[in-house]
């Protein structure tokens, strides 16, 4: 990554709407270079995407919290109950209210971040994680403020210089 492509990262996080032709005015290239920047780094895997972000709290789930999972390792036996972290994800998946899930080292085996209506809301979502006989053991805390949100910004424009 080098100054332009930090640049126009930054410019179409502030405005995503901008469209090429004005990002290149802005910048003061080319539309063929703001093009196939911008295609270099979807390719790359460093733009994952052009959605809207979305507020949890908005859709109406503004309770969030943080379980700690620790899961039975797989069995080799085929008739033997699945287990193992793959298998755990694939079931996390099928969640709506589970937003991430995360391999982790120390205390768990994984981290899974969730969000609920209520607080009773959440005992539901937490049952719903614990259908899986994979998991053996989890922990739960409530998140009370988000004083940083997700952000990855800052990164893109210290990573170019």
């Amino acid at each position: 990554m080098d100054d332009l492509d930090a640049r126009l990262i930054d410019l179409f996080a502030v405005e995503p709407r901008i469209g090429v032709l004005e990002a290149s005015r802005r910048l003061g290239v080319a539309r063929g270079t703001v093009q196939a920047r911008l295609d270099k780094l979807e390719s790359t895997g460093v733009i994952t995407g052009w959605g809207p972000d979305l507020s949890p709290d908005a859709l109406g789930f503004p309770v969030m919290a943080f379980l700690t999972l620790q899961i039975r390792q797989a069995v080799a036996d085929p008739g033997a109950w699945r287990g193992g972290h793959h298998a755990v994800a694939a079931h996390l998946a099928e969640i709506p209210e589970v937003l991430e899930a995360f391999t982790i080292t120390g205390d768990g085996d994984m981290w899974v971040r969730v969000v609920a209506r209520s607080n009773a809301d959440l005992q539901r979502v937490i049952d719903l994680v614990l259908t899986d006989p994979a998991i053996d053991r989890s922990t739960t805390v409530i998140a009370l403020a988000s004083q940083i949100p997700h952000r990855v910004l800052p990164l893109a424009r210290s990573a170019s210089g």
